[in-house]
């Protein structure tokens, strides 16, 4: 009975390895087919988008913030007022253009009343026009420089001279058309004018936001393969669903140094057509998919089922129930599907590399 037990149970395991073994052999044949697929191969760059004209509007005289005329977001052109500026005069500059104007308004008081004597003499002829004429000269001279006193003392006050108020330095206008971006002050605050030796307080950030690029970093060991001229594809982290177009217009011949790593700068200018109805903020966070090689039309194969043989890539087909070893020209690769040029067609059924063999080609 013992015996019995022992035949059968040898026969039960039997029984299990040759049905383990057998599916061992039929998921080697497990064949894969070629396709046709799009590839493209690509590097990744981080970065954001801005628009390529911004400028600080700055005021050329320092003082008061007394009037605002913009707000962030709002549209300006050329020449349009953004603020005033109220000057704050300084006492000694103040107290010197009073002394000023004391000591022209004494001249020509004089002048005055020399020229309205020597006007009568020359009435009843008592003394030649000659004789007058220098009287008269006197007169308009310190004429002008009474004129000039009371000038420079309107523009310590006020920052601008009657004979030129349309001028003003005191309105600050704005030097593009463009959106407002920021107002970083508000009514009230002080500023500092800008002058060869202080940049001055920025009053407010307009920029042209019909010309917006891409400006990121890339990688010490990306850079050496991409070129100015290269498309890139733009995903904006806030408008995650859509991709925009844009063109690699520049690389920066120095690198700096970052985190450890060594990062060169790159511009691309955004396609206005890829845009569309999407709005485009200044800040926007993005990554750029620089496109290095593109095929839309690619015999490929999984990246996968590719073996070595030294440096020679090739797969192994199934062909009548025999395994053939075939040599591969291969060309680019998305990462995950690879390009075949030379070594295979459609109807080839690729055998997926056993253990060993794969861990050889890797």
């Amino acid at each position: 009975m013992i015996i019995r037990f022992l035949v059968f149970s040898i026969f039960c395991v039997s029984l299990f390895l040759l049905s383990a073994c057998g599916s061992g052999e039929q998921q080697k044949q497990i064949t894969f087919s070629v396709f046709d697929t799009s590839i493209i191969k690509k590097t990744v760059a981080t970065g954001a988008i801005i628009p390529r004209k911004e400028v600080n509007m700055k005021s050329q005289v320092s003082g008061i913030v007394e009037k605002l005329y913009i707000a962030a977001g709002q549209q300006v052109k050329q020449g349009d007022v953004i603020a005033k500026i109220k000057i704050i005069p300084n006492m000694l500059n103040l107290a010197n253009a009073e002394n000023r104007i004391n000591s022209a308004q004494i001249n020509y008081d004089n002048a005055k009343l020399e020229f309205d004597r020597n006007k009568i003499l020359l009435d009843q002829a008592i003394i030649s026009k000659q004789e007058f004429l220098p009287l008269d000269l006197r007169l308009k001279t310190t004429q002008e420089e009474l004129n000039a006193a009371k000038d420079q003392l309107q523009i310590i006050k006020e920052g601008v001279a009657k004979a030129s108020q349309s001028s003003s330095n005191t309105f600050v206008k704005s030097t593009i058309s463009g959106m407002v971006l920021d107002v970083p002050i508000k009514e009230g605050s002080q500023i500092i004018e800008s002058n060869t030796f202080n940049e001055g307080t920025t009053i407010a950030s307009v920029a042209n936001m019909g010309e917006m690029i891409f400006e990121g970093k890339l990688d010490e060991s990306e850079v050496g393969k991409v070129k100015v001229g290269n498309a890139i594809e733009l995903t904006v982290g806030a408008i995650d669903k859509t991709k925009f177009s844009a063109l690699l217009e520049y690389i920066s011949p120095k690198g700096v140094s970052e985190n450890g790593a060594i990062q060169f700068i790159i511009r691309a200018k955004v396609d206005n057509t890829s845009i569309g109805n999407s709005f485009l903020r200044a800040g926007y966070s993005a990554n750029a998919d620089i496109i290095l090689a593109r095929n839309d039309k690619a015999l490929a194969i999984s990246e996968s089922l590719l073996q070595f043989d030294g440096d020679k890539p090739f797969v192994e087909l199934s062909l009548n129930n025999k395994t053939e070893k075939r040599y591969l020209k291969t060309g680019i690769s998305d990462g995950i599907n690879i390009e075949v040029l030379e070594g295979l067609k459609k109807e080839d059924k690729i055998l997926m590399p056993n253990a060993s063999a794969t861990k050889q080609g890797s």
